[in-house]
């Protein structure tokens, strides 16, 4: 899932087995509207947070991430990013595990393997190279599989776009990725600053298309709530026409690609 501006760091695991199912039950009765429409009851409170966020873009995220971008080289940018999405990638084969695909599971894992070897854990994008493409996926999307419909539009503090769904598979995100168990201090602080680092060169390297969201559109918040749903449900597989728009998926281009260096 694409969130905005930080990553945050997970604590453990151990909570996932009881957490999971809580929230798929919690979840069950979201309403599901059309693939094509917006539910958005919340929308006075989520315009207040949109607010906020985009001050915090303005005053801190959108300079630092220009500052990032014009300080550091290429290649060190490529290996920040490549670090953060390795350590992402046991997330993947869980949530990959956890929906059914065996495929995915091998894959991501394979692809784990590689790169924590001979992409010196992480830093090259090794199985890339030789033909081994990541299979990007969350909670939120294992919360699709299930049948969990999409709920509420949301807008989340720092956190940006989202849905009664993806928030939830956010918080279990948060504790899912067993390198979160297992990484002790200072190991762990240096996988945070990399998240942080590779959302920073996300928000540097698409500056010109989400400056444009946020401050140049006439309903800003509209605008992001439109992109997010209509990416999402078309990463998903349930947007309108999703079919046809596969052909040609660069019409549903997502600012926050977690890989931002994939050719």
């Amino acid at each position: 899932m694409s969130n905005v501006f930080f990553s945050i760091r997970a604590q453990g695991i151990r909570s996932v087995p009881v957490l999971a199912p809580a929230l798929a039950l919690s979840l069950s009765a979201c309403a599901a509207p059309p693939a094509s429409g917006v539910n958005d009851p919340y929308e006075n409170v989520n315009r207040s947070f949109h607010g906020f966020n985009v001050a915090v873009d303005k005053a801190l995220v959108r300079p630092t991430s220009t500052a990032y971008g014009t300080i550091l080289p290429d290649p060190v940018e490529r290996g920040i990013a490549n670090f953060a999405n390795n350590l992402d990638t046991p997330s993947d084969i869980v949530n990959g595990a956890l929906q059914g695909r065996p495929d995915a599971v091998g894959q991501n894992m394979l692809r784990f393997g590689l790169n924590s070897t001979f992409g010196i854990l992480g830093l090259f994008d090794f199985a890339s190279a030789i033909g081994v493409p990541a299979r990007k996926t969350d909670f939120g999307e294992t919360l699709h599989v299930w049948g969990v419909g999409e709920g509420a539009y949301q807008e989340l503090p720092l956190l940006g776009p989202s849905t009664e769904r993806d928030t939830a598979g956010t918080i279990v995100d948060v504790f899912l990725n067993p390198v979160s168990a297992v990484l002790p201090s200072p190991e762990s602080y240096y996988a945070s600053a990399a998240k942080v680092g590779s959302k920073l060169g996300d928000r540097n390297r698409f500056k010109d298309t989400v400056d444009s969201v946020l401050y140049d559109s006439a309903d800003s918040y509209a605008q992001a709530r439109l992109l997010y749903l209509q990416n999402r449900r078309f990463e998903l597989g349930q947007g309108a026409g999703a079919d046809a728009a596969a052909a040609n998926d660069e019409t549903f281009l997502d600012p926050y690609e977690d890989d931002p260096y994939a050719e």
